[in-house]
């Protein structure tokens, strides 16, 4: 009788140890994802995919960037160490570093090599350069390393970031048409991932070609297909439905599936595969899998926000998400999974359309303004002074500055006066103005929570609103303003409450609140600030 009471004590204090941590953990992006497009689209989405975790989970309506710029390695690094660029080092996707005097990739790693069928430069990758823990690695430490870590996506910076330092693996895409790694995760590709790759699975999809998913009556909400706001996916003739994947991958490779909604298809069948080889969510010990959808980057970039294509993506996107949901309820258990799905930046509408509407913006090529500055410099101080002009900082030439015998601080001023006069300039900051920030600059904010003074300019250049730094086609994204900046963040499953915050919040709170959740510790970068609805798993109201 005393051995039954011990056993049933055991097994009471077991799986109140269980309780404290869901079995799984997934961390969805959706590339370039505006809040609007659960709006917009709402009429058209099942039941079952964004909707189910509209209806059933906890809705954050006003969750927004707090930094700039806003791109994609520095969105993925955000959400996962809960600060900013200032911070974590990912200032942009790729970047002049002022410190190494040459321009670097976010994830560039040339100690490590490719492990699949890739190209020698596609798996020099790892997480080298992001100087914060993110949630995944704090969960790796709190489980002893026994919690499995794995991140996934098409992009290589989308997986590697959220993955963290300690992941057991990170896969990205190849345009072999291959899912591969680097030698900082392991030497050799698990079996499952060669034998997934071994298959192609994304032949089938090249093969039947991407038309409209639904008739094209239900595309309302979007312009006219073949409209002059659209790029051309892969020399095809015009934007238009049906798409022939076939010829383009004949003329080009595998690549070309990111920038169609089968993109994502793969990557869900990938992740599928991952839960069920790698055994996650099978045991009390908490695993975390991120996955990040990059076609919806790729389809908005190429052919800009209100096309029948990007409409035609998310409407694929929302079945996507319903079969995966499906898929961790049989195989996790519905009560078993802590989901989050949120986005890494949003992006704008078409600066073209938007003049055509008459509103006085205009595009603004990165390539044009920096010849601008130049002629500027050699017109006024005889010497072109300009270093670098990317991801809106501007860095000058010491060294010829000071051969010339110019004073730096005057050579700024200068250039400042300059840049403001220009049509599409809201703000210009110096560095000097950047690390003296009192908090009172709303813009200046956003700059110095993006700024590492290590790494990034002289000074910082803020557009006004609408006008963009792009083509005149597709769209692009980058800014402090809402358009770019205004993303979903909606929480799923366990022990997650029904309602919705329209309170503004900030990306920066999704990783602490999961640490305070799951009680792990802080990523160490993190100011701590978290999402108390998420916490107060008794209430259920609008705030």
């Amino acid at each position: 009788m005393k051995k039954n009471i011990v056993l049933l004590a055991l097994f009471v204090i077991a799986n109140l140890s269980a309780q404290q941590r869901p079995k799984l953990v997934v961390g969805i992006v959706v590339d370039q994802m505006k809040m609007e497009y659960l709006y917009r689209f709402s009429d058209d989405f099942s039941p079952n995919g964004f909707k189910r975790l509209m209806n059933n989970g906890y809705v954050f309506q006003n969750m927004h960037y707090n930094y700039m710029p806003t791109y994609t390695a520095p969105g993925h690094a955000s959400i996962y160490t809960g600060t900013t660029p200032s911070t974590h080092g990912i200032v942009g996707n790729e970047w002049f570093s002022r410190t190494l005097g040459k321009d670097m990739y976010c994830t560039d790693d040339a100690g490590v090599k490719t492990v699949g069928d890739g190209t020698i430069e596609e798996g020099a990758m790892s997480p080298k350069n992001l100087q914060s823990t993110t949630i995944t690695d704090e969960v790796r430490m709190a489980t002893n390393f026994q919690g499995k870590v794995i991140g996934m996506s098409l992009k290589d910076r989308g997986a590697i970031l959220p993955a963290g330092h300690f992941a057991n693996w990170a896969f990205w895409y190849s345009k072999t048409g291959a899912f591969i790694s680097s030698t900082f995760y392991g030497e050799k590709l698990p079996e499952w991932v060669t034998q997934f790759n071994n298959e192609k699975h994304y032949m089938p999809y090249i093969n039947k070609g991407w038309d409209l998913f639904k008739p094209a009556a239900t595309y309302n909400e979007s312009l006219p297909d073949n409209n002059p706001y659209e790029g051309k996916l892969y020399g095809s003739a015009a934007p238009v439905f049906p798409y022939d994947l076939k010829t383009m991958y004949e003329k080009n490779d595998a690549g070309i599936i990111r920038a169609t909604p089968y993109g994502n298809d793969l990557l869900a069948e990938f992740a599928k595969k991952a839960i069920e080889k790698e055994e996650l969510g099978k045991d009390n010990i908490t695993d975390f899998l991120t996955v990040s959808f990059s076609s919806t980057d790729y389809v908005g970039h190429l052919l800009g926000p209100r096309s029948m294509e990007l409409q035609d993506t998310y409407l694929r996107l929302d079945q996507t998400i319903a079969d995966f949901l499906a898929y961790l309820d049989k195989t996790v258990g519905k009560d078993n999974y802590l989901l989050f799905l949120t986005a890494d930046h949003a992006g704008a509408e078409n600066v073209i359309y938007l003049k055509d509407r008459k509103y006085n913006v205009d595009n603004y090529p990165s390539k044009d303004v920096k010849k601008s500055l130049q002629d500027f410099s050699v017109a006024v101080f005889g010497a072109d002074l300009i270093l670098n002009y990317s991801n809106f900082n501007l860095y000058f030439n010491k060294q010829i500055i000071k051969e010339k015998g110019l004073e730096l601080l005057k050579v700024k001023q200068t250039f400042k006066e300059f840049l403001t006069s220009q049509p599409q300039v809201k703000r210009v900051y110096t560095e000097e103005e950047i690390l003296a920030n009192s908090g009172n600059d709303y813009y200046l904010n956003f700059v110095a929570k993006g700024y590492d003074v290590t790494q990034d300019g002289d000074m910082v250049i803020v557009d006004k609103p609408g006008d963009i730094e792009y083509a005149t086609t597709g769209t692009s994204h980058g800014t402090p303003y809402s358009y770019d900046t205004h993303v979903p963040a909606i929480f799923f499953g366990w022990h997650i409450k029904k309602g919705e915050s329209y309170n503004k919040k900030a990306i920066t709170e999704i990783a602490p609140t999961i640490a305070q959740k799951i009680k792990v510790t802080f990523p160490n970068g993190t100011e701590a600030k978290v999402l108390e609805e998420i916490l107060d798993e008794k209430k259920d109201e609008k705030k």
